[in-house]
């Protein structure tokens, strides 16, 4: 320690010597001396670096990863605890609508409207099913400016029995309708108020019945017979028997097969008198058809090949005829479901009824010439599809040529001793003619949602005829529309509307001193109805209906109004036996 005292101290001595010299230096006098500079300065930066954020560390301790050992020591513990078990959460779901397979409804209206309907269905057994219906539709009218009775009354009852078997299915079934009618179409003003014949009893009633069954097998070549017997008169004296019964088989031919279909249609019925002579009216026909047809299907198309022919024989006349007509048919796949193209030719005998006249125009005369229909071809195109899963729409064109086509014109008034309640102009009889018919149309269906349905059709037509100056009473236009919704679990409603074109009628000229006839315009309508109902449970339902609520006083027929706005109420009750 002593040593290094003694040299810091020569240290101190020798540097205060050198600061006293250096002090002494420089007092003296600056002397002149020259200086030559050699080169200019040039400074320099010395290299510099930078430290690393993460230094390497070379140290196998640090690096090196020591192995841990973990022992456990396991040992019983004692408890009760008990876990609770899981439970699903409980899901809030509607209580499904219990079906039911019978009801029975009933409703009174304006007009002394009565409507009622009643439908039965019941399982016997596992194959075997019993059911029946009961409809009835009445009203004692109190149609605005009509001079004679212009009530009806329509009713019809139906009961079947029907077995289904791994093999084979059969039904029966069996029939009776009884309707009243009037024919209170009085032209006026050839007749008033003050007429006698206001006085007339102008009712017409009909009467029918039938009986038929078909059956059904599987896995053989007869795929399919009908047969049915139906009656049908008034009380006029008229009255006339049908008799149909067709079979339809598969009939292999080398490697293909071809559906066959064989028919068979009798006919007979008389009047007891025509129009304007007083003479029995008797008609009479049978016919004979086959039908046979190949289909070919290759990828998206469709094809039919077939032809129809028939035999025909007027069992009055005493004359027979044959047929030959088309049956072609074809679709095409464009895109799927989406648009589909379709188109054909087809032709075929109609077998034209007394009861099918009385059906479509309640107010014929019993005095009709009854004859079939010779239908020479019906050829179509069209397009169908669907733009969603939720709208459906049909596009179509077609040319009908049709021989003695059915006609419904205006009886003439007869003048001279009018034998009976019906040759007042109050009624129609049938004219047939050779027509041609052309028709465009369309349809679109739309489920908006799952409760709302929409659906809506029209047709356009234009005709020729041979004979007659015009297609009596059939329309140009036609349309409809429907609606369904179904706004709740216990409110439902609806509506339709139906519109007709103008049709043309024969009426007089001229009476005297000659006789001529012209023609005449039915204006074109709409029949607007409505209906709203409730479900109080899954029984027992009440329900609302307005019908014609346009309020129109339209002709459907030459002479013959149409009640105004009708108002109905009812219930509806479902129920099992």
């Amino acid at each position: 320690m002593r040593k290094h005292i003694h040299k810091i101290s020569i240290l101190l001595i020798t540097l205060s010597v050198s600061i006293s010299w250096s002090q002494e230096r420089d007092n003296d006098t600056i002397k002149t001396d020259v200086i030559n500079v050699v080169k200019p300065y040039t400074p320099t930066i010395s290299d510099a670096f930078k430290v690393k954020e993460s230094p390497t560390i070379d140290d196998d301790e640090t690096t090196t990863k020591k192995e841990v050992e973990y022992n456990i020591f396991s040992f019983p513990v004692a408890s009760t605890f008990t876990p609770a078990k899981g439970k699903a959460a409980v899901v809030d779901k509607e209580k499904p609508m219990e079906l039911f397979d019978n009801y029975a409804s009933l409703g009174f209206g304006s007009y002394t409207t009565v409507l009622g309907d009643v439908y039965l269905n019941h399982s016997l057994s596992k194959t075997d099913n019993i059911g029946g219906s009961v409809r009835h539709h009445s009203s004692q009218g109190g149609i605005d400016d009509v001079l004679l009775d212009d009530y009806f009354y329509d009713t019809k009852l139906n009961v079947n029995f029907s077995r289904k078997e791994r093999d084979l299915s059969w039904n029966v079934e069996g029939g009776f309708k009884h309707q009243i009618f009037n024919w209170y179409g009085l032209p006026q003003p050839y007749y008033d108020v003050t007429s006698p014949e206001t006085q007339l009893g102008v009712s017409h009633t009909f009467y029918g019945g039938n009986l038929g069954g078909d059956i059904a097998f599987q896995d053989t070549y007869i795929k399919s017979a009908s047969v049915m017997f139906r009656h049908f008169g008034d009380d006029q004296g008229s009255g006339e028997n049908r008799f149909s019964a067709d079979v339809a088989a598969d009939i292999p031919i080398a490697d293909i097969e071809i559906s066959t279909k064989v028919m068979f249609d009798y006919l007979g019925g008389s009047f007891d008198r025509y129009y304007n002579v007083d003479a029995e009216n008797k008609y009479g026909n049978f016919n004979i058809g086959l039908a046979p047809t190949y289909r070919l299907v290759q990828d998206d198309l469709t094809l039919d090949l077939g032809v129809s022919l028939f035999y025909l024989n007027d069992t009055e006349a005493s004359e027979s005829k044959f047929y030959i007509y088309p049956n072609i048919a074809a679709s095409y796949r464009v895109v799927d479901e989406v648009l589909i193209a379709y188109g054909g030719i087809k032709g075929g005998l109609i077998q034209n009824t007394y009861e099918n006249f009385a059906e479509e125009n309640k107010f014929v005369s019993p005095t009709l010439l009854v004859a079939p229909t010779d239908q020479q071809y019906h050829a179509y195109v069209g397009l169908k599809g669907k733009v969603s899963n939720n709208v459906s729409y049909n596009i179509k064109g077609a040319y009908f040529a049709e021989s003695d086509k059915a006609l419904f014109r205006h009886n003439e008034i007869q003048f001279i001793s009018p034998d009976e309640n019906y040759q007042f102009g109050n009624s129609f009889s049938v004219v047939y003619d050779d027509v041609s018919t052309f028709n465009v149309g369309g349809e679109i269906s739309v489920d908006i949602s799952r409760n709302f349905k929409l659906g809506l059709n029209a047709d356009f037509f234009a005709y020729s005829t041979d004979n007659e100056s015009e297609a009596w009473n059939l329309p140009s236009i036609t349309g409809s529309l429907f609606m369904d919704y179904q706004i709740d679990s216990h409110w439902y409603a609806g509506a339709s509307l139906f519109y007709v074109g103008e049709r043309k009628d024969r009426v007089y000229e001229t009476t005297f001193p000659v006789v001529s006839f012209g023609a005449t315009t039915l204006d074109s309508y709409f029949d607007a109805n409505t209906h709203v109902g409730y479900h109080i449970n899954d029984r027992f339902s009440v329900f609302v209906k307005a019908n014609n609520i346009a309020n129109q006083n339209y002709q459907r027929w030459l002479n013959y109004p149409v009640q105004s706005i009708q108002i109905l109420a009812g219930a509806t009750y479902k129920f099992d036996f």
